[in-house]
């Protein structure tokens, strides 16, 4: 077994140990399955991928009910291009509509229609009973807190210092 780090570097990987790589392989197993159950659940209740869901909540909580489609790509970690085609779904369906920005001739807002608002409030109870169902009632309030720093934690590490960051919701 190779046991330089990927890359070139010749110094020696820091491979996980038992106690690591089963926390690993569980929180991996873990998000896949909450990531595919919340995805199946707005599919079947509100007929929306859960992408389509969270850039509906965006713009929900966004003042105007709008935001400019740089900031959501940033705001939901995707690129600008996989935005733009969800952003295009959800103007077929009537739910957002896009807009040139006024004080960037090359920027475009999106902006929740009415008829968005209200599939975004008829989707919420179930996805918020399906969050509930599949992650805080399995968990005491203690492992709740813990949750929410852990993820804290992470974010806050993987958060690109370099604004200059080869980020997929950058390109």
């Amino acid at each position: 077994m190779n046991t330089a780090s990927p890359g070139g570097d010749e110094r020696p990987a820091r491979w996980l140990t038992d106690h690591e790589q089963q926390a690993w392989r569980s929180y991996i197993q873990a998000t896949m399955l909450l990531d595919d159950y919340l995805d199946r659940q707005l599919q079947r209740d509100a007929g929306m991928p859960h992408i389509y869901y969270a850039l509906l909540v965006q713009l929900a909580q966004a003042p105007h009910r709008r935001r400019r489609m740089t900031e959501l790509a940033i705001a939901l970690k995707i690129t600008r291009s996989r935005l733009s085609h969800a952003v295009a779904r959800l103007e077929r369906n009537g739910w957002v509509r896009r807009e040139d920005c006024p004080s960037d001739k090359r920027g475009q807002n999106a902006i929740l229609t009415e008829e968005g608002m209200q599939v975004l409030q008829q989707a919420a109870p179930g996805h918020v009973e399906a969050v509930r169902q599949a992650m805080f009632d399995r968990l005491t309030p203690e492992q709740v807190g813990q949750l929410g720093e852990i993820m804290r934690i992470l974010a806050e590490g993987l958060q690109p210092q370099d604004s200059a960051a080869d980020l997929p919701w950058l390109r």
